[in-house]
This record gives C-alpha cells, sequence and structure tokens, in this order.
C-alpha cells in the first residue's frame, strides 16, 4: 500500500508521527482517559512538530502537504490515542481548511498562521440542538445591523470549544427580515456574547474538549463572512467531505490500535497449554480484523489520493468514513473478546478504544447519512443523471 500513496515524504512524516505517539502518547493515553483532562502540553509539543498544519500551504504558516501526509499522521496518532487525534483532526479539517478552501486573502492572512503554527486552536460549529444530520436545518442566525451581523442561536457537540482561539460557524443570515441562506463566518472566541459552557461527559474520547456554545447578540464584523450567504453553507458541506476523510483516518488507526493489542495478547495469553492464537477461533478473528483493517485504510487512502488529485470524491469520501467507522466498532469488539474478561477492564487498552470507536459511526455524518449520499451517486451514475 505505501508503493500506491506514499513518497519518502511522506513515510518521513508518518515515522515521526509514529515516534510521538508511541513515546510520548502511548505512556499516558490510559490516565488521560481516566482524568478526562484536555491534554494541553501534548498538543502544543504536536504542534512545534508542525503536525496541527500539515495541508496547509507554506504561504500561510503550514508544511504545505497532501491529504496523504495528513490522514498518515492521523492514523498514527489514533493508533495510540482518539482523543488526541480528534483534537487534531477538528482543528485542522474542520478548524482551519474552511479559511484556506473559502477565505479571503486578508482572513487568510490574519488568521491561518497561528492556526497551522498551534498558537491557536481552530473549532468548527455546524451541529445544533435541533440541526445534527440535518444540518440545513440551522436556527442560529447573523441578522447585519449597522455594519455588523448580530448572531443568536446555539452549537452543540462542539470538539476543541473551550480551549480554541477561533470559532468557525454556521447561521442563517437574515438583512431587512429576510432570510439571504446560510453563512459561514470566523468569530474569536472571547467575543462578547459568546457563552461556553463546561465541558461535556463522553462515554469516549474523554481527553478532548466538547462542549455547547450560546451566542446572545453577539455582534461580528461583516469582514468576518466567509464568502457570502449563497456559497456559506456549500462551504461547510466542501468542510464535511475532507472531515470525513479524516474521521475515517481515525477510525482507521482506532481499530490498529485495538487490533494490535490484541495480536500481542494472542501470543502471551496461555490457555490448555498453549498461546491462544493457536485456537482457530482466535486465529480466525485476527485474520478477519487485519483484513478489515487493510481494507479500510486502503478506501481512506483512496479517498485522500483523489482529494489530493482535485477530483469530485464525495462518494469515496462517504464510503471511507462509513466502512472504516464500522470497521472500528467490528474491531475493537473482537478485540475485547480476544482478551476475554480482562478486554472489560480499565487496566487494559481496548476497552478504550471500543468506548472511542462508537462515536466514529456518529460525528462528520452518521452511518445512515454516509449511506445516502453513497446511494444517491451510485444511483445517478446508473442512471446517467
Amino acid at each position: 500500500m505505501d508503493k500506491l500513496f506514499f513518497t519518502d515524504e511522506h513515510e518521513m512524516l508518518r515515522s515521526m508521527a509514529k515516534d510521538f505517539a508511541k513515546n510520548e502518547i502511548e505512556p499516558v493515553a490510559q490516565k488521560l482517559d481516566e482524568e478526562g483532562k484536555f491534554p494541553r502540553d501534548l498538543v502544543d509539543q504536536m504542534a512545534e512538530l508542525g503536525l496541527l498544519g500539515i495541508p496547509v500551504p507554506e504561504k500561510y504558516g503550514g508544511s504545505g502537504m497532501d491529504t496523504i501526509a495528513y490522514t498518515a499522521a492521523i492514523i498514527e496518532i489514533a493508533k495510540a490515542d482518539a482523543s488526541l487525534a480528534i483534537t487534531m483532526a477538528a482543528h485542522t479539517s474542520l478548524g482551519t481548511m474552511p479559511i484556506v478552501l473559502s477565505g479571503s486573502e486578508e482572513q487568510k492572512l490574519k488568521y491561518v498562521p497561528d492556526l497551522a503554527s498551534g498558537k491557536m486552536l481552530g473549532a468548527f460549529g455546524l451541529t445544533e440542538p435541533g440541526a445534527g444530520s440535518d444540518a440545513g436545518a440551522t436556527q442560529t442566525t447573523a441578522e447585519l445591523k449597522n455594519g455588523d451581523y448580530i448572531i443568536n442561536g446555539s452549537k452543540i457537540f462542539i470538539t476543541n470549544a473551550g480551549e480554541a482561539g477561533l470559532l468557525s460557524l454556521t447561521a442563517q443570515v437574515v438583512k431587512d427580515g429576510e432570510k439571504l441562506g446560510v453563512g459561514a463566518f470566523l468569530v474569536p472566541m472571547d467575543t462578547e456574547g459568546l457563552e461556553i459552557m463546561p465541558k461535556e461527559k463522553k462515554m469516549g474520547w474523554r481527553a478532548s474538549d466538547t462542549r455547547q456554545l450560546f451566542f446572545n447578540n453577539m455582534r461580528v464584523p461583516a469582514e468576518n463572512m466567509i464568502g457570502n450567504p449563497s456559497d456559506g453553507f456549500r462551504t461547510f458541506l466542501k468542510t464535511l467531505v475532507g472531515g470525513r476523510i479524516s474521521v475515517a483516518a481515525l477510525a482507521v488507526g482506532t481499530a490498529e490500535g485495538a487490533y494490535e493489542r490484541a495480536l500481542k495478547y494472542s501470543t502471551e495469553r496461555e490457555a490448555f497449554g498453549k498461546p491462544i492464537y493457536k485456537f482457530q477461533p482466535i486465529s480466525f478473528k485476527l485474520a478477519d480484523m487485519a483484513t478489515q483493517i487493510e481494507a479500510a485504510k486502503l478506501l481512506v487512502y483512496h479517498a485522500a489520493w483523489l482529494k489530493d488529485q482535485g477530483v469530485e470524491m464525495l462518494k469515496e469520501a462517504a464510503m471511507a468514513k462509513l466502512f472504516a467507522s464500522e470497521v472500528a466498532m467490528d474491531v475493537t469488539t473482537e478485540a475485547i473478546q480476544v482478551f476475554g474478561g480482562y478486554g472489560y477492564v480499565k487496566e487494559y487498552d481496548v476497552e478504550r478504544y471500543f468506548r472511542d470507536a462508537k462515536v466514529l459511526e456518529i460525528g462528520e455524518g452518521t452511518s445512515e447519512i454516509q449511506r445516502i449520499v453513497i446511494s444517491r451517486a451510485i444511483i445517478k451514475n446508473a442512471l446517467n443523471l
């Protein structure tokens, strides 16, 4: 697979991310999960290594690498800890790339260098209490008054919300009482009228920062809109397509981390006088896990490659996200089965991987939404529409 997608530069980045994950993240991952504490020191180290700006052009302070490189890094970080991986993914794919893809030159120069360097984290506000899968049902409003937009509403399940310096959000744009469409806005987190709620208590990704936000007559300058109202929703949908690749990569890393632990355990644990990998039920589980992971990885790298070629890959990104997230759930479940009773206790990492895997079937578009996207694409192609 490496020969299909990787250059020497890709391999160097992956090796660096792998070493960092193994030496710095793995030793503390279990503690981070137990305490639910945001790992600011590790995020700062990731920033120093350039991991927070991999696909950002060098002109704006990033590494200027491609989606393949970014995908490889996410996989390696997720193998150690999904909380660090989602922090990195949400910051990059959702918090930074909307500006890189659709922002004005002034917006890029003002915000992207600090984001790419990790001087500040980015967050992305799309989901609302009544607008999850139905993202077009956005209720947050941005009313133009005296040259500024007055934003009211709320967002929920926002990754990095309590740690970020900049929020990208969607809102229904209103002018003279008329709705003009969904717009995208850039909002510094210290803006008056922005209320940040306490950190959510989650089943998995416990060390990542997830919160609800409220906007109470929050005043945002007109120049902070990304594009125009007719482009805003498309901007965020485009962002979500790229975000699906990063979440699919996170799913591959989660699955691979659980699989590697199950494989190692199978060579150490004995039953009936021999290592358990010698029993066919266990060896077949391991074979299925390895095959699923390899297939998921190919789908993810293929989608990433298409993105780098500038090719339309809505269907491929949805396939990668759907398959990889469900593989992560399957593999982490089977990893616990390999461990038996030990897999159910917190002393062994596989139960953490299992808890971290479930949200992968929900975030960045549920499995049900991905199937809708895929079915529409294949039917459209079949009918030559």
